[in-house]
């Protein structure tokens, strides 16, 4: 058996083909989706996550503000700025990149943003529509890409074991509420650091979400003949067979692709849908605006 690939690239281009026909629609009625995104601190990795965010809104025809800060500024002026932005009436999107500088409170400052500008859907009014399985607030970008890219494939979840290997806000706890969520309906079991027999919980599972940051975590004699699994992981690690001396690798080995049914690609995976999603935030963010 050799895996099937979920495209990611592919299934991004359906999002952004579907954003172009609401986008249009917008501008019809005098309103142009914006994004504002912030970064503070010189992070390479950051810088180049920005840019391709920024590149995206450019295709796409979505306004974009880039707002880049010393890594020394203080806290109280990436406050200030968030909260200028907040009652600014022609922006929907604001995002802060992470991650910050060691002297700032990312949480208490992802909750300075309002939740109706809340792109990344990390705001806890928006985290806590998703506990109460509301899908009407912002989901987070990268579980809902997930979620996107196995529709996308025709994959049912309906009555299937998942199991999504981290409980992070941002990824691993809100991937297992949309599995869970009515309409997809997936039994789903939540494994972290403290966690036994994991392997053992992974060959049960129909469903592998992926999602802890230790790269090739997950090899063959972990998955279930036939399974499914989404690599939320992409990881440096030291090669010195490459001309820049690294790699990238996501959480599952390579090898995994000889005994699952689905496989996504690191890179070239769930990355392209992250920023799928919060582009179709940002345009529903601006659609909002009308309906309000």
């Amino acid at each position: 058996m050799t895996a099937q690939r979920l495209d990611g690239k592919a299934c991004a281009k359906e999002v952004e083909l579907q954003l172009g026909h609401r986008i249009a629609a917008l501008n019809e009625k005098g309103v142009r989706p914006h994004l504002a995104v912030i970064i503070v601190g010189n992070d390479p990795a950051s810088h180049v996550y920005v840019k391709s965010k920024v590149k995206t809104c450019e295709r796409l025809g979505i306004k974009s503000t880039h707002i880049e800060l010393d890594a020394s500024t203080d806290e109280a002026t990436l406050r200030e700025h968030i909260l200028s932005m907040n009652q600014q009436e022609d922006l929907h999107g604001i995002l802060v990149q992470s991650p910050l500088p060691n002297h700032m409170d990312e949480e208490a400052l992802t909750d300075l943003i309002h939740p109706s500008k809340d792109v990344d859907g990390f705001h806890p009014e928006n985290l806590g529509r998703l506990v109460q399985g509301r899908l009407d607030g912002m989901l987070p970008c990268t579980p809902s890409g997930v979620m996107r890219m196995l529709n996308w494939a025709n994959i049912p979840l309906r009555g299937k074991r998942a199991l999504v290997l981290g409980r992070s806000r941002i990824v691993g706890m809100p991937a297992a509420l949309l599995l869970a969520a009515r309409g997809a309906d997936a039994t789903v079991t939540v494994a972290h650091s403290k966690t036994e027999a994991t392997r053992e919980l992974c060959r049960e599972a129909d469903i592998i979400v992926a999602a802890v940051g230790r790269a090739d975590m997950v090899r063959t004699d972990w998955v279930k003949p036939g399974a499914v699994v989404i690599d939320v992981g992409i990881n440096r690690v030291d090669d010195d067979s490459r001309e820049r001396g690294w790699r990238l690798a996501g959480d599952v080995h390579p090898d995994v692709e000889e005994v699952a049914s689905w496989l996504s690609p690191v890179p070239g995976g769930v990355g392209p849908m992250t920023i799928a999603m919060l582009m179709e935030n940002t345009v529903r963010a601006a659609e909002l605006t009308i309906q309000a």
